[in-house]
């Protein structure tokens, strides 16, 4: 598979999961460099809903399996959404989308991953974690 797919057309090949990001192409005669197509893609679907906030995207590998790219271009791309902190990364969550523009919608989203993997440590149930977040915002 090359890189030289249109976007929605690209089969997955075995072993490499796109998964939120299936629908992800990259258009060979579009000037724009594959990473920064990638980007924007990401970018758009954050912005527009398509990628709700906590969403969690394919590792850099996968998303390069699936779409014929370099693991490097796949991971400046997100490099540069992190930067943007469009998505966030953490080590037992990967890489998630942290923000649609609204920064404040981006804490709030960390800050839910965090409370998440806290309540997942600590053997709560789901149950008991919303009954306990309800009592915070009260």
């Amino acid at each position: 598979m090359t890189a030289e797919t249109s976007p929605g057309s690209v089969p997955t090949p075995a072993g490499h999961d796109a998964g939120a990001l299936a629908w992800v192409g990259i258009d060979a005669a579009n000037p724009l460099p594959p990473y920064e197509q990638l980007r924007r893609q990401i970018l758009d679907a954050a912005n527009d809903g398509r990628l709700a906030i906590g969403t969690r995207l394919p590792t850099v590998r996968a998303l390069a399996g699936h779409l014929g790219l370099a693991v490097n271009t796949v991971a400046k791309a997100y490099r540069e959404l992190e930067q943007a902190k469009v998505v966030a990364t953490r080590s037992r969550q990967g890489t998630v989308i942290a923000a649609n523009g609204d920064s404040s919608r981006g804490r709030v989203a960390e800050a839910a991953a965090a409370y998440a993997e806290t309540v997942r440590a600590n053997g709560v149930s789901d149950d008991d974690a919303v009954s306990l977040l309800r009592a915070a915002l009260r």
